[in-house]
């Protein structure tokens, strides 16, 4: 690819590593930078902050001044309620105006927000409030009915607060419009957000406020923003940011929304079920020039509309991509058909956005995961914690310190109760990410697969082990192993492997020739369970049932085997059709 003139090259590029440093105070707090201070400027107090998208009537616009009074509002309230500094709070809400109400008013407190997907299932949510010790959480209407199921269990949860989309509550106007922001370090603790493991429970990882800092120097670059030298902030530009990344996980709330509100730029929140037709309608209709598209919903954009221009006038000025490769086909697409070059990025809950491309400042690479945005330094290590060489795979790392041996404000503070998981993430200095790559001598790093049994489903990371754990409790199962299944649209599909209680694997025997209905109606069953517990993208779009797993002589499951023959099927029915 040609080289804009904008580019820096490599040398540019080592030289951008080498003069960039972290400014890191002692004290700081995300309500504070993304809210409370545009609010206390006149300038920027109308400024507006969300845009909220309805699929019937004019879209609905919140300012940063009518953000931060409701925000104090709802802090006041939930003080009189007894929330402390250090509480953990879960919010069950949809991209909505409330939920960013929410997010300031708990992070303004210095309590712990927590938020949980709106997808979740009843035993998804139990084991996050019990496990947290959740004392209160803010939903809607919908979410409420649901966590009243689960609150018998979570014994410190005390209340459920039903605020809707205005966050403003009938109750909220009995409280001041002022509220005096905690100056929390920025050590300090801010959100603890659940990450699905490959075996056992779910881990909650504990990110400070000090890691929004951590996340702009990739933001920046993904976006094409700049503000560090040498490359001047971006000009007040009608710059407008929308991405369908459930502002609940990291990509929506580190990558999306907290950015956003950070440089004072107005979002886009849309609560409904994303479509390609829709994506276009709506990146027309709010002028949106920077967005974050996982690969899935740019391959459903490609297929619907392949020629955009002719149906829509576009503003964008920048995409930015995560979860799987965006693959060349899509690639070209963003370029030709979209005008942006995507930048993919990588990254995860407990070091987020830590490589990745900017392609005004260094050339995108098709199929690349990028290079180490500026601040972080990130190497592919082996088993022993050493630098592999050029072209050798090992384990994506990043290292505590940077180059000039300053802390890393990326980092998470650890795993919540789970000291023994949080040791197991580091090898010396370096926190290893899991997934596998190589680096050339560029140092663009080439994804190669998990170290472990983490998959991902349509830009959702799927831990297994929590799925695993919701078919056994069926009574028909006596086992079961989830792997991923290769799919051409999705990239993978969530496919398990199921040995059959006694009783039921003898009825299933003797079926005979009814045993296509047998099968069918049980797995629907499965199926169904699942989607009842779990979030919808967790349940397996296919279940085989089988007499045994495969296992090692010390009685573990070897899930390898079960991959590597799906790998084995997707390729000999790639070969047929070829």
């Amino acid at each position: 690819m040609t080289q804009s003139p904008n580019q820096v090259g490599h040398d540019g590029y080592a030289r951008l590593h080498a003069e960039f440093q972290w400014a890191v105070p002692k004290h700081f707090n995300i309500a504070r930078v993304c809210s409370a201070r545009w609010a206390e400027q006149p300038g920027a107090a109308s400024r507006v902050a969300i845009i909220g998208h309805q699929d019937a009537g004019p879209a609905l616009s919140y300012s940063y001044g009518q953000l931060q009074q409701q925000a104090n509002r709802l802090s006041n309230a939930l003080a009189d309620l007894g929330v402390q500094r250090g509480d953990r709070v879960a919010v069950v809400l949809p991209q909505c105006f409330a939920t960013a109400v929410a997010y300031m008013a708990l992070l303004q407190m210095g309590a712990v927000l927590m938020p949980l997907s709106t997808l979740f299932g009843p035993e998804a949510l139990e084991f996050r409030l019990r496990d947290s010790g959740a004392v209160l959480a803010l939903c809607d209407t919908s979410g409420a009915l649901r966590l009243r199921d689960v609150r018998a269990t979570c014994p410190k949860l005390r209340q459920l607060i039903a605020i809707d989309d205005a966050g403003c509550a009938p109750w909220l106007a009995h409280h001041a419009p002022d509220f005096a922001l905690v100056d929390t370090l920025a050590d300090e603790a801010a959100v603890l957000i659940y990450t699905s493991g490959t075996t056992g429970d779910p881990k909650g990882a504990l990110i400070p406020h000090r890691a929004l800092i951590g996340n702009l120097s990739g933001f920046v670059c993904s976006q094409n923003w700049f503000g560090f030298a040498p490359y001047p902030p971006p000009s007040a530009s009608e710059a407008v940011f929308w991405s369908p990344a459930d502002w609940t996980w990291t990509g929506g709330l580190m990558d999306a929304l907290l950015p956003s509100l950070y440089f004072g730029r107005p979002i886009v929140a849309y609560a409904g079920r994303f479509s390609p037709q829709l994506a276009f309608e709506l990146l027309q209709t709010h002028g949106v020039t920077h967005t974050f598209l996982f690969p899935t919903a740019l391959k459903a954009m490609l297929k619907a509309c392949p020629q955009p221009g002719r149906q829509f006038k576009l503003h964008l000025q920048a995409i930015m991509s995560a979860g799987e490769a965006v693959g060349d086909a899509v690639f070209s697409y963003c370029q030709e058909q979209l005008g942006v070059t995507v930048n993919e990025m990588f990254g995860q809950t407990e070091v987020n956005y830590i490589v990745g491309n900017c392609s005004r400042l260094w050339p995108a690479r098709a199929g690349s995961m990028g290079r180490p945005y500026p601040g972080h330094r990130v190497a592919v290590i082996d088993e022993e914690g050493h630098e592999c060489p050029v072209g050798v795979v090992g384990d994506v790392a990043l290292n505590r310190f940077d180059r000039h041996g300053h802390p890393d404000p990326i980092f998470f503070l650890g795993y919540w109760n789970n000291p023994a998981a949080t040791q197991d993430k580091f090898t010396g200095d370096w926190c290893r990410t899991g997934d596998m790559a190589l680096r050339d001598a560029d140092g663009y790093l080439w994804y190669q697969g998990r170290a472990d049994d983490m998959f991902k489903v349509a830009g959702y990371r799927i831990g297994p082990g929590e799925i695993e754990n919701c078919l056994v409790k069926h009574k028909a199962v006596a086992n079961a192993v989830v792997v991923p299944k290769p799919d051409r649209e999705r990239g993978a599909l969530v496919k398990a492997y199921v040995v059959l209680a006694p009783d039921y694997a003898a009825e299933r025997l003797a079926s005979g020739g009814a045993r296509q209905e047998f099968d069918f109606r049980l797995v629907a069953e499965l199926q169904a369970h699942v989607k009842g517990r779990l979030a919808p993208y967790e349940y397996p779009k296919e279940i085989e049932f089988i007499d045994a797993l495969p296992m090692t002589t010390t009685g573990k499951v070897q899930r390898r085997v079960l991959r590597l023959q799906e790998q084995d099927r997707a390729a000999a029915q790639d070969a047929v059709h070829t």
